[in-house]
């Protein structure tokens, strides 16, 4: 019988490769990338079983990564990594199509075992997050706001937190800079920030990059 196929994107090398050693001996590995939009454009190629994502990636995070997979109607089971136990971050790894969500700190321990559970058609959540918490994602219960960032702010977002000016992040995507500083403020007000250091730090917080 033929092994699971998987697909791993995670950022950081040893970490990845310490992975590796501990999911070859069940699963056939059909690459490792290390930022988002190389996962997609491998996963639509390759249609692995299963996609071990880091959320926090350059070029594109898992999170935004994994909404493109699901747009473009991939079928493998995603479990996310993140160094996070934060609830927000938790139900929007979920909305984005995930089916298992893993912190880093005890992957050696869980991930299989979260990969083995989303092939069997389950979800999977750490058991270090609280398990009212789990239930209310697994049972689609959600009491918290959902994160309102459209694809155009977290792609703004992304090029803040890489050090863009707001003339260098309009010439990237093709707007005016007008609008891109539109789309900073919109979001700084939505989420009740202040100012750029807190727009990065919110961003630090629920995994939107690799810093």
């Amino acid at each position: 019988m033929s092994r699971p196929t998987l697909l791993l994107a995670d950022d950081h090398t040893m970490f990845s490769q310490g992975l590796r050693s501990l999911l070859e001996d069940e699963f056939e590995l059909l690459g490792v990338v290390s930022d988002g939009q190389a996962l997609v454009d491998l996963a639509t190629k390759l249609n692995p079983d299963v996609i071990v994502v880091d959320i926090s990636m350059p070029v594109l995070n898992g999170l935004d990564a994994a909404r493109k997979l699901k747009d473009l109607g991939t079928t493998a089971k995603i479990v996310f990594l993140t160094m996070y136990a934060d609830y927000r971050l938790l139900v929007e790894a979920f909305r984005c199509g995930g089916t298992g969500y893993v912190l880093k700190q005890s992957a050696g321990d869980e991930l299989v075992t979260a990969i083995r559970q989303v092939l069997e058609g389950q979800k999977y959540v750490t058991s270090q997050i609280a398990e009212e918490w789990v239930q209310d994602v697994v049972k689609g219960i959600d009491g918290t706001k959902k994160l309102t960032l459209t694809a155009r702010q977290r792609e703004v977002l992304q090029l803040i937190i890489e050090g863009r000016t707001m003339k260098e992040i309009a010439a990237q995507l093709g707007i005016s800079t007008r609008t891109a500083e539109t789309h900073k403020y919109e979001m700084m007000e939505g989420l009740g920030i202040s100012n750029t250091a807190e727009l990065i730090q919110y961003a630090l917080k629920l995994g939107l990059t690799s810093e």
